[in-house]
């Protein structure tokens, strides 16, 4: 068991780090259906995983220079506020109608992802003014410049994001990844190397009520952390590699995947927190 949960954190760690995900809608599902773990015990360690996947794949993103720092600080707490209204919510609201919701929100998310064009600018050598960015795509090595709009709309949509996070489980890198990439002009490169620096901001809050309530299991959570950042550690390897269009395909598809999963939940099996 111990080796299966090693295997699935890694793959988790490295879905995540290449999509901005942090690994925890594979880690909940994974551990919960295919080995039977309590689903309070697999959130904790999928919060642990999340700052894990965080810290491996956000060093290296910002050491290359892929991170917009500026506008992570910026949407970060709105998404973090956003996370404490949804968990409040959740008292609430019924988990199957809001699983069965956010499906469908992402199969809109993942066809914009994959139809919609992907908007930004070469310009070599030049940062531009306020939240715009300039980074080196490590695929062409061009220089790649681009303008942050729409920050109210993108600000609101963090807000949701934490929102829907905090509601179903699931991490808010699935909302923020395309809507910095397609309502915010960020490449997608740096959407997913923002969303990696922000995940774990997040995610540490919420595990350290976990922690104060004995809801995390250290043993579980170990290995769980070991496997989600060896997994984020070789995300941004394998991103140099892949093609910017090629990323964004991939990760609407990864948005469907998760979508069915949701649907699942809608119909009453635990596959999420």
């Amino acid at each position: 068991m111990a080796l299966g949960i090693l295997a699935a954190s890694l793959l988790a760690g490295l879905v995540g780090s290449l999509f901005g995900l942090g690994g925890g809608i594979i880690i909940i599902p994974a551990l919960t259906l295919v080995f039977g773990l309590p689903i309070k015990e697999v959130i904790g360690a999928s919060l642990i995983g999340v700052i894990a996947a965080s810290t491996g794949a956000a060093t290296r993103y910002v050491s290359e220079g892929m991170v917009n720092v500026r506008l992570g600080m910026v949407m970060e707490p709105a998404t973090t506020l956003g996370s404490i209204v949804g968990a409040l919510l959740a008292v609430y609201l019924d988990q199957h109608v809001l699983a069965a919701a956010f499906a469908a929100i992402l199969v809109y998310a993942s066809v914009y992802m994959y139809r919609g064009p992907q908007s930004h600018v070469d310009e070599p050598d030049r940062c531009v003014e306020s939240l715009s960015c300039t980074f080196q795509d490590p695929l062409t090595g061009k220089c790649v410049s681009y303008k942050v709009r729409n920050l109210g709309r993108g600000l609101l949509a963090s807000f949701g994001a934490g929102n829907m996070s905090g509601m179903l489980g699931v991490g808010g890198g699935i909302v923020k990844v395309p809507v910095m990439n397609v309502w915010m002009g960020v490449p997608m490169r740096a959407a997913a190397a923002t969303s990696n620096f922000m995940i774990g901001v997040t995610a540490l809050a919420g595990a350290a009520v976990l922690y104060a309530n004995g809801l995390i299991s250290p043993v579980l959570a170990a290995v769980v952390a070991v496997g989600v950042f060896a997994g984020a550690s070789l995300g941004p390897r394998i991103s140099r590699r892949t093609a910017g269009t090629s990323l964004r395909r991939a990760f609407a598809v990864v948005m469907l995947l998760i979508a069915v999963l949701m649907v699942l939940q809608a119909a009453g099996l635990p596959v999420g927190g």
